[in-house]
């Protein structure tokens, strides 16, 4: 699934993330597995609420890959298309 975010449009990290699940704009959430819960976990919150997916399986390393960045990603999310 994470092979989404090399394909699709994207938001990468905390203040994209929260902004565009505020705004209802996602269609699945990359929470990863080692970020830390104080900075995701108001996100999590928000696409529950609004019953966006959440995809908790990989890594900061493996996200940011994913999301063709040269560092870790916390989370990102796909945007609706």
């Amino acid at each position: 699934m994470i092979e989404l975010l090399k394909k699709k449009e994207k938001v990468v990290g905390v203040k994209q993330t929260k902004k565009a699940a505020e705004q209802d704009k996602l269609e699945v959430v990359f929470v990863a597995s080692d970020a830390d819960r104080r900075i995701v976990e108001p996100i999590i919150k928000i696409c529950e609420s609004r019953g966006i997916k959440i995809n908790t399986e990989n890594t900061m390393k493996q996200l940011g890959k994913a999301a063709g960045i040269d560092v870790g990603a916390a989370i990102a999310g796909i945007l609706r298309s």
